[in-house]
């Protein structure tokens, strides 16, 4: 039984697709899977509370500008809590943040936000 030229060709086509290595094949790029490294972000951040008064002092030691923010919970309930306005910590920078209550402090922390 003959092959029918067209039939022959295909049947080449396949074998030789088939027999060649997966590096000789077109594929799509695919990443090797593992994971790139971390993007390093954050100023550290040291608060210190004395009496109804809070200080944090920031440094970023990192390219990206980091956006920190002291907020204050004050312990007895009429007293007002307080988010304090964002300042910017640039790279290589240290910046200095304060607030108080009017008597003692319940907790203080500090937020971080990439500014863009």
């Amino acid at each position: 039984m003959r092959l029918s030229r067209s039939l022959a060709s295909a049947t080449v086509a396949v074998a030789l697709v088939v027999l060649l290595p997966y590096e000789a094949a077109p594929h799509a790029r695919v990443k090797d899977g593992t994971p790139g490294a971390p993007r390093l972000f954050g100023a550290e951040c040291r608060t210190t509370v004395r009496g109804s008064h809070v200080v944090a002092y920031c440094h970023n030691p990192y390219v990206d500008t980091d956006r920190v923010r002291l907020h204050i919970e004050c312990a007895r309930w009429w007293d007002l809590d307080t988010d304090g306005d964002p300042v910017d910590a640039g790279p290589a920078a240290t910046v200095r943040l304060t607030g108080r209550c009017w008597k003692e402090v319940g907790s203080a922390w500090i937020s971080h936000q990439m500014a863009s």
